[in-house]
């Protein structure tokens, strides 16, 4: 198990095909992310999900991570609309970005030492 975070981040998630749905997560792992959909989303179902690190967390210009992952749990507590779905990350990328060097590093050591 990895220490998780609890950060609301902006997300976009994309299904497979072209289904896009703009969320924000509610706790972030180097091996996983949680967040609530609109739609129930299969176990094993391959994503693809862009954070955004905000400036004031990364304490400099907004940082993009976008990684591919497989949902590996879906909660659906009643009588709410937003379904809960964990998801693991297998692969991810930092996109183009003015994020200082120092910020960059450090998150990529510690997602490169989980996979």
């Amino acid at each position: 198990m990895m220490r998780r975070f609890d950060m609301r981040l902006p997300a976009v998630v994309r299904l497979e095909g072209t289904n896009e749905f703009h969320t924000e997560t509610q706790n972030v792992s180097a091996r996983g992310v949680f967040f609530y959909l609109d739609r129930a989303v299969a176990s094993g179902t391959k994503i693809e999900v862009t954070l955004t690190f905000p400036p004031h967390i990364t304490l400099t210009d907004a940082v993009r991570v976008r990684f591919t992952a497989r949902v590996i749990r879906v909660e659906s507590p009643l009588p709410s609309l937003r379904i809960g779905t964990a998801a693991m990350i297998e692969n991810y990328e930092f996109l183009r970005s003015n994020g200082t060097a120092d910020f960059l590093n450090t998150l990529q050591k510690e997602w490169k030492a989980a996979h």
